[in-house]
């Protein structure tokens, strides 16, 4: 047979030659985020991690208004929608009604960190027995580019055009290093997804996550820190050579509690 010879799915599986296969758990949609996002990856690694604990059909997702909301278009597990920022106390509906599933909530930064500030916090507070993923592209990405909480001190937007001035609009917030703080909240780490090292430790802070709402500890917060090219008006290539000079300075990766 050539080299050149294109295989099926199905001759590459009888070769044994198959070293990726897609998670049942994610559907067959063709992912509708921008080229370079990296949700899909945030969103493969969790269905993964859910797949490989064998819970997806013991698991409901949460996800609320923004590029986040498409996620139940493509995670084949139980979800909710829930109104802008109000994940987590949709979440902490669930489960209390169901305490045996496995709940979790797929927020941006503009929804967890600005308009459901309060229900994040006092959802942490309380220590629901939840996964809360949080990822942070520092920009509204969906709604058309506007400055968000994250956005990062001189960072241009839609409506900070000059550039974010602190005088003026503040200083963003690092919201994950303030729940951490909070009692009810045992796991607290920041990750990111843009090179193929950091997806492996994200996928494993994910399934820590799980493990401890199996094991009725409390609450974990994931925070993913990720590009938004579109937003950023870059290449997808740039807005990650961007995000390694200056998102993460300001974010940085690692383990902040448990």
């Amino acid at each position: 047979m050539s080299d050149s010879t294109i295989l099926t799915p199905q001759e590459i599986i009888e070769r044994g030659e198959l070293v990726f296969k897609k998670t049942a758990l994610l559907t067959d949609n063709i992912m509708s985020y921008c080229p370079g996002c990296g949700h899909g990856v945030a969103h493969r690694i969790t269905m993964e991690v859910l797949e490989e604990m064998g819970i997806g059909d013991q698991t409901i997702g949460v996800a609320p208004v923004g590029c986040s909301v498409l996620a139940y278009e493509f995670m084949n597990i139980d979800m909710q929608q829930a109104a802008h920022g109000r994940a987590p106390a949709v979440a902490t509906g669930i489960k209390r009604v169901y305490p045996d599933k496995y709940v979790f909530t797929y927020q941006g930064d503009g929804d967890l960190a600005a308009i459901g500030t309060a229900e994040t916090i006092h959802a942490c507070n309380r220590g629901e027995n939840i996964v809360i993923i949080f990822i942070n592209n520092g920009i509204y990405g969906m709604t058309g580019g506007q400055m968000a909480p994250t956005t990062l001190p001189g960072m241009k937007s839609s409506t900070s055009p000059f550039g974010r001035d602190v005088q003026m609009m503040g200083h963003p917030l690092k919201i994950t290093e303030m729940i951490a703080q909070l009692p009810g909240v045992v796991y607290v780490t920041r990750q990111a997804v843009h090179k193929p090292a950091l997806v492996n430790r994200a996928k494993k802070a994910i399934r820590k996550g799980f493990e401890i709402q199996k094991e009725k500890k409390g609450l974990a917060f994931i925070e993913i820190v990720s590009n938004c090219n579109s937003g950023w008006k870059m290449t997808p290539v740039n807005s990650n050579i961007w995000l390694e000079e200056n998102m993460l300075p300001f974010f940085p990766l690692g383990d902040i509690k448990g």
